[in-house]
C-alpha cells in the first residue's frame, strides 16, 4: 500500500489526481446543469473530494470554472496551415456552427451562463486568448488586433443567429459568402 494512504482500503493522497478528479466532475456537472446551478458542493461529492480542496486548488467557483475553460479545445487546428487559408477555414468552421450547436457540452454552458457576471469575465478572457489573439497572430501588416476582432464579432455572430433562429443547413455558396466576409475583416 502507497505510504501516503490515509487507513488501509482509502484511496492514496495524490494532489494531482484529486485535483483532476475535480475538474473532471465540475466538467461533467457545469455541462449538464450550467454554472448558476452547481454548487462547489456538488462538484466536491461528485468527485468524492472534501468542500475545501476545492477552494485550495481553484480558489473559487469562478476560479474550477476558469480552469475548465483552460482544459476545452481551442481553434488552433484552423491556424496550422498558415494566414492565406484562414478566411476559408474560418468559413467553414462558421458554417458548421450555422448547422448545429457546440456538441461541446462546456460551450454550451458558457452560452446558456453568459450572463452571469462571474462567467462573463472568464468568457470575455477565454475568447480573447482562445479566439481573438491567435487570429490576430495570423495576420501580418497593421492593425490585427482590429480586423482580427472583426472577423470574431462575424464568427460571433453566426453562434447567437443560430440560437435565436435555430439551425440551418449552410450550403456551399453560404461557405464561399462567409469566406468572402472573412478575406474582408481580415485583409490588411
Amino acid at each position: 500500500m502507497d505510504a501516503q494512504a490515509t487507513e488501509a482500503g482509502a484511496r492514496p493522497r495524490d494532489r494531482e489526481a484529486t485535483r483532476e478528479r475535480i475538474l473532471q466532475a465540475a466538467r461533467t456537472l457545469f455541462g449538464e446543469q450550467g454554472y448558476e446551478t452547481v454548487t462547489v458542493r456538488m462538484i466536491a461529492a461528485a468527485a468524492d473530494a472534501n468542500v475545501a480542496l476545492v477552494g485550495r486548488y481553484f480558489g473559487s467557483k469562478a476560479g474550477l470554472f476558469a480552469a475548465v475553460l483552460q482544459g476545452e479545445p481551442t481553434l488552433s487546428k484552423l491556424f496550422e496551415d498558415g494566414a492565406d487559408a484562414l478566411p476559408r477555414r474560418l468559413a467553414e468552421y462558421a458554417a458548421e456552427r450555422m448547422r448545429r450547436p457546440p456538441d461541446n457540452p462546456i460551450l454550451r454552458a458558457l452560452e446558456r451562463s453568459a450572463a452571469h457576471p462571474e462567467v462573463r469575465s472568464l468568457a470575455r478572457e477565454r475568447l480573447i486568448t482562445a479566439v481573438l489573439n491567435p487570429i490576430a497572430e495570423q495576420l501580418h501588416g497593421p492593425d490585427a488586433q482590429v480586423r482580427a476582432r472583426m472577423a470574431t464579432a462575424v464568427f460571433l455572430g453566426i453562434g447567437a443567429t443560430r440560437r435565436r433562429l435555430g439551425p440551418q443547413d449552410p450550403t456551399p455558396a453560404d461557405v464561399d459568402r462567409l469566406t468572402a466576409v472573412f478575406e474582408a475583416c481580415l485583409a490588411g
